[in-house]
């Protein structure tokens, strides 16, 4: 999980020079993070494979080895239970989108998700972090 981490990571400095991101683009990026998680809902490994940018479909090299790895390591991703889209942010050059998990357990974690246009405009997805948020029940 923290070579993934640490992979993520490494990626958001790969990122493309972004100056900001207008109304149209921000629910682009949305609708490709929400039709991915749909895929993963429906276990469509090529679906959910075809929104990630392309080093990370160089690096995971098809489908089944990417689903395997959210599967293992991004379960509140694969699988919530709740999800609410937060603010969009430019760290640097880079695109983020914030998104809420509450996971099956209950379990909240937000996740920051690189964002990449293409030369076609399209928007992938290139990397995302998961942090588990504190536990806030009493």
């Amino acid at each position: 999980m923290r070579v993934l981490t640490a992979f993520f990571l490494f990626l958001l400095a790969l990122e493309p020079a972004r100056a900001d991101v207008g109304a149209g683009e921000q629910q682009a990026i949305r609708s490709v993070i929400e039709t991915q998680l749909r895929a993963f809902q429906a276990d469509d490994g090529n679906t959910a494979f075809s929104f990630a940018s392309p080093i990370l479909q160089q690096y995971f090299g098809d489908p089944q080895t990417f689903m395997q790895m959210v599967r293992q390591g991004y379960d509140p991703v694969y699988r919530p239970r709740e999800v609410e889209f937060q603010d969009l942010e430019l760290r640097g050059e880079t695109v983020i989108q914030k998104v809420l998990f509450v996971d099956r357990n209950g379990k909240a974690f937000l996740a920051r998700y690189s964002m990449q246009q293409q030369e076609d405009g399209s928007w992938r997805i290139n990397g995302v972090w998961l942090e588990a948020l504190p536990d806030v029940s009493t």
